[in-house]
């Protein structure tokens, strides 16, 4: 559809796809569609019969050697480090808006802008382009591209940002395009089955502690949870328990109730600020820590020389390490940055 509606405006469009995914990745059977999955191959020929359709060129570009360095072991690195990664985040930074673009200059593709589907906008007002939330806040995916920088929201092009889900379909029917009507893709791996890509004995199963260190069960491996989890525990208690903390050094995981999973704020670092800068804080903000938590009214604070402390009106629940913590104000997006930790009741640390 982006490609669609570009022509349509008269600009002179070339389809390009990325070619991701390791044929050696051990796929679950019966896997739902995802970003990353033995099913691509479907995928890229789709976006290739759509081009041929709206009279384009196609080509394709073969990532799958960055996105394994860049995306692939850094996921696994997070969560076998006890934290809770967001691969979508990191393949827009690096991969979709960075090597994809490396590697179709280097291939002779002559471009001046590049646009993607995600459902964003950029707003171009004053010196600098600055991102915000789409119109359909439902489908609103700039939670995902907080991480890019002015330069490259100079380049860029988001032609759904301002149509609904439901338009966007409609438009499609009506121009006849093959993936009207193809169902979404949410998951980073269908069905959310990660273990194909850890090396056995790398998935250990282990203890599940209360606060006090009292064993309550056994789980299967700790990159199977995350904090604020509640389901699939498999351990009984009086009260219901969630997830609070992932110990990777003793291979545990920690339970409490959900009251001991609020936080008043969080330290992020890793972080990337397009509209203010970090000595301009302290700062005003709303801001979100998953892409379905309704932003929290909160106060950024420098933390240290990049680092940035958040202080929340409310308490806020799973506090997620590994998490994104993305800044707004209004649509706005002003920023965000990777979450370190959660800054509990009474912890000074890390906070103004």
């Amino acid at each position: 559809m982006a490609a669609a509606l570009l022509k349509e405006e008269g600009h002179d469009v070339v389809g390009i796809a990325m070619e991701i995914f390791d044929d050696s990745t051990e796929a679950s059977p019966g896997q739902k569609h995802g970003c990353y999955g033995p099913d691509e191959k479907e995928d890229i020929e789709l976006a290739g019969t759509v081009c041929e359709r709206l009279g384009i060129p196609f080509h394709v570009i073969d990532l799958k050697k960055e996105y394994s360095e860049h995306v692939i072991d850094y996921f696994r690195r997070e969560y076998l480090a006890g934290r809770t990664p967001n691969p979508c985040i990191t393949c827009n930074r690096k991969v979709k808006f960075g090597f994809l673009l490396e590697k179709a200059r280097e291939a002779g593709i002559d471009f001046t802008l590049f646009a993607t589907g995600h459902y964003a906008r950029i707003i171009r007002a004053g010196p600098y382009p600055f991102l915000a939330r789409a119109v359909d806040k439902s489908k609103d995916q700039s939670y995902f591209l907080y991480a890019l920088k002015p330069e490259q929201l100079d380049e860029t092009l988001f032609p759904l940002g301002a149509l609904t889900k439901q338009e966007v379909r409609k438009i499609a029917r009506e121009k006849g395009l093959d993936t009207a009507d193809r169902p979404e893709s949410q998951d980073f791996m269908g069905g959310g089955d990660y273990k194909g890509l850890f090396e056995e004995g790398e998935i250990q199963e282990g203890d599940i502690v209360d606060e006090a260190g009292k064993c309550l069960g056994q789980h299967n491996g700790i990159i199977h949870y995350t904090v604020g989890q509640r389901r699939g525990l498999g351990i009984s208690a009086e009260k219901p328990l969630y997830v609070k903390g992932i110990d990777p050094e003793h291979n545990r995981l920690v339970v409490g109730e959900r009251q001991s999973l609020l936080s008043d704020g969080l330290v992020a670092s890793d972080v990337n600020l397009t509209v203010v800068k970090v000595h301009e804080l302290p700062f005003r903000a709303n801001v979100k820590i998953r892409l379905r938590h309704e932003a929290a009214g909160s106060t950024l604070y420098p933390d240290d020389e990049k680092g940035v402390s958040v202080a929340f009106d409310k308490p806020q629940i799973a506090v997620t390490p590994g998490q994104s913590a993305v800044f707004y104000l209004g649509d706005m997006v002003l920023g965000g940055g990777i979450i370190e930790r959660a800054v509990g009741p009474g912890d000074k640390s890390g906070s103004p």
